[in-house]
């Protein structure tokens, strides 16, 4: 019996294997690091945050910075589409153009969520649309509350104000199967954002960079995001005749005014009038007279200056809200000045506006000063931009008021007006009479605006053979017809 036991322990205890191990010095455990794409610069830059993640729903941040100097949106609106039967249940910092419940109720989120409330919901559309708050909501503690938001969708150049250069608001996403876990996150799609009289942006599609970095909330360290993307936005030019503003030229050497090209900001109706003639030449007190009504003072102009017989059909306005007269002053041996005026034709004011003049060749480095606004010249990969805004005080470009006599006056547009001066010392071969004085480019609030095709001529002999009587003739003719036309 003694055997047969001693025979069970000694099977038993062969059935265990001893090891000793000792820990390798020159071992480094493989670190796994997800890559993704690096940040890319673009004229507008929106990122997609999300901040926290659960099984059906997510915490999302949605930031937009101007990073374009000469960029700009004015009552911003944004919209994107949603891929996968997302919701927004939620929403502070903006708000949804639409509050309807109904597609979510009767729709594939309706059938999985049976039980849910979806009365308090914010939008359920598939490609919603979000502004920004007015200012009044910034400090509402449901729906505001939020750094950079609240400024009724005013995104500034990054010139002239950083802090407010960005925008930022808050939204609680509900997800549907098959996407019920965490790390089952989906950004919207087909990206778009427009403002007032800004440019014209086009995005790409979001693109996975690394988390976003912020403050803590207790105020200790740095807290990440979950996931983030970013789409980059970049200013597309206009197309012709679909500006939002336009340029007309003139010159202390010429006796007419080139306008603003024919129907610059688009035509909707041209049956009474041509959309692709050439616009008539006007005496300088019509930039004053609203475009539908210049048409009198362009055919006494013509007479009076003999410019030929007018077209039976006449060109079309530019129908622009925002027009900019750039007029060279004076040239001298040692500089020259140009005077440019800001007209606004809508009823709506201007606040914080900005406009910015890009120059040919190197004429910007002659570049001195501008007197009534506030100007600086641009550094680096736009050193020929010199860029303008209101000072303090005068950040308001008012709307259309009414004349001196309101019962027989037309309306007149509001305006600003400054005098630009500019050395030759740096620029001594500059042709300034010879378009070297005007602008290749001129923006306002971002949005590039249509350039008249030609330049003012040098009319000195004219002036000489006929004297000052033209000039007289054309005020006594304009009066009449403007007389005739308000009785």
């Amino acid at each position: 019996m003694k055997d047969t036991n001693a025979l069970l322990l000694s099977a038993i205890v062969q059935t265990y294997m001893h090891v000793c191990c000792k820990r390798d010095p020159k071992f480094k455990p493989k670190k796994v690091i997800t890559k993704f794409m690096p940040r890319r610069y673009g004229d507008l830059s929106i990122t997609y945050d999300v901040l926290s993640a659960f099984a059906n729903r997510y915490q999302a941040q949605v930031t937009i910075d101007n990073l374009n100097p000469l960029g700009r949106l004015d009552h911003w609106n944004l919209t994107w589409e949603w891929m996968r039967n997302e919701f927004i249940n939620t929403i502070k910092g903006a708000h949804t153009h639409k509050i309807d419940p109904s597609e979510c109720i009767y729709g594939p989120q309706g059938q999985y969520y049976k039980d849910f409330d979806f009365t308090p919901v914010i939008n359920c559309q598939k490609k919603p649309i979000i502004s920004d708050l007015p200012k009044e909501k910034a400090n509402d503690d449901k729906i505001g509350k939020l750094p950079y938001c609240c400024r009724n969708g005013t995104l500034l150049s990054p010139i002239m104000n950083e802090t407010e250069a960005r925008s930022i608001f808050q939204m609680e996403v509900f997800k549907l199967p098959p996407d019920l876990n965490r790390t089952a996150l989906n950004p919207p799609q087909n990206w778009k954002i427009v403002g007032t009289i800004n440019p014209s942006y086009t995005c790409g599609p979001p693109v996975r960079i690394d988390p976003s970095a912020f403050p803590d909330p207790k105020g200790i360290g740095i807290a990440t995001a979950v996931a983030s993307w970013q789409i980059t936005c970049n200013i597309t030019r206009p197309k012709p005749k679909a500006a939002k503003c336009c340029v007309s030229f003139s010159a202390y050497y010429a006796e007419s005014v080139i306008p603003c090209n024919t129907c610059a900001c688009g035509c909707e109706q041209t049956s009474k009038c041509d959309a692709n003639k050439k616009p008539l030449l006007l005496p300088p007190e019509a930039l004053l007279v609203p475009f539908e009504n210049r048409d009198l003072m362009a055919k006494a102009w013509s007479n009076i200056k003999h410019l030929g017989p007018m077209p039976k059909k006449l060109p079309c306005p530019d129908n622009c809200g925002v027009s900019i007269n750039w007029h060279v002053d004076s040239n001298y041996k040692t500089g020259w000045t140009a005077r440019i005026t800001l007209f606004n034709w809508g009823n709506n004011a201007f606040e914080n506006w900005f406009s910015a003049i890009q120059m040919k060749k190197d004429v910007a480095n002659g570049y001195e000063n501008v007197y009534s606004f506030n100007g600086t010249k641009l550094p680096k990969e736009k050193s020929n931009t010199i860029f303008m805004q209101g000072l303090p005080g005068l950040k308001f470009l008012v709307g259309e008021v009414n004349g001196t006599n309101p019962n027989k006056d037309p309306r007149v547009p509001g305006k600003q007006q400054s005098i630009i001066s500019f050395l030759k010392k740096n620029t001594p071969h500059i042709n300034v009479d010879g378009g070297d004085g005007f602008p290749s480019k001129v923006f306002f609030n971002g949005e590039e605006c249509a350039l008249p095709p030609e330049f003012p001529k040098n009319t000195a002999a004219f002036k000489t053979k006929f004297g000052v009587l033209p000039a007289v003739l054309l005020a006594l003719l304009t009066f009449l017809l403007l007389t005739d036309w308000l009785h």
